[in-house]
């Protein structure tokens, strides 16, 4: 076992949750509690002595997941999406919790990188106005959402810094991870950059990476802050 790696509670046991345990078992840090859907809402008694907990479940679970995390003391690491509408309420309860939160859709290192490039480009692109942006992204067959969460948030941040809306083409085939493209047409060229997942634990690496650095930390937080402050694990 790693003596300094943290105790992680994982809540949700699907695809995501059973990679994190996979890759945190493979590194030697130790998992404390594994929360399903039978087991009930997390509480301090089933999150055991966890430093931290990786929640990866369903929207309607997750604000309720995090809220009894932030309550019971514990940071709480959360990838699942389609909770947006709750997000300014969760928040709040986070931070009047004295808890600790970060969420994301996608917790690929490489992505929050992609996303900082992107903004910049997406600026840069605005000030020369002679160009058009579009987003193309391709997943697996088998996944529910279009476009992705990433996508959504590639599209504001890009728009945002764009100046416009970015229109987002959604392609659904095969086993394909997830990759996402930032185009930007002009009249005779194409400026394109491109995010390519090449194996899905790259989310739980970027979860572990996560769950390490908010530790000792008060409040919510983004990709954006653990780029900024660190990722090493």
């Amino acid at each position: 076992m790693n003596a300094a790696a943290p105790r992680i509670a994982l809540i949700g046991l699907g695809r995501m949750g059973r990679s994190v345990l996979l890759l945190a078992e493979e590194r030697g840090w130790p998992v404390v509690a594994a929360l399903n859907a039978a087991a009930g809402g997390p509480t301090r008694e089933r999150l055991g002595e966890a430093d931290v907990a990786i929640e990866f479940t369903t929207p309607t679970a997750a604000p309720g997941n995090i809220i009894a995390c932030a309550r019971a003391g514990v940071p709480v690491v959360c990838g699942t999406t389609g909770w947006d509408a709750e997000r300014a309420h969760v928040d709040r309860e986070v931070v009047t919790a004295g808890g600790a939160l970060i969420a994301s859709p996608n917790f690929s290192l490489g992505v929050a990188i992609f996303m900082l490039a992107a903004e910049r480009l997406a600026r840069l692109a605005g000030n020369a106005r002679e160009f058009a942006p579009h987003i193309t992204e391709t997943h697996h067959a088998h996944k529910l959402d279009a476009p992705s969460g990433t996508a959504r948030e590639l599209a504001h941040r890009a728009g945002e810094a764009f100046g416009r809306p970015v229109p987002i083409t959604s392609i659904r085939v095969g086993a394909v991870p997830g990759t996402h493209e930032l185009l930007f047409d002009g009249a005779f060229e194409q400026i394109r950059l491109t995010h390519e997942t090449r194996d899905r634990r790259v989310f739980a690496e970027g979860a572990l990476a996560a769950a390490q650095w908010i530790i000792g930390r008060k409040g919510v937080f983004g990709m954006r802050d653990l780029i900024a402050g660190g990722t090493a694990p």
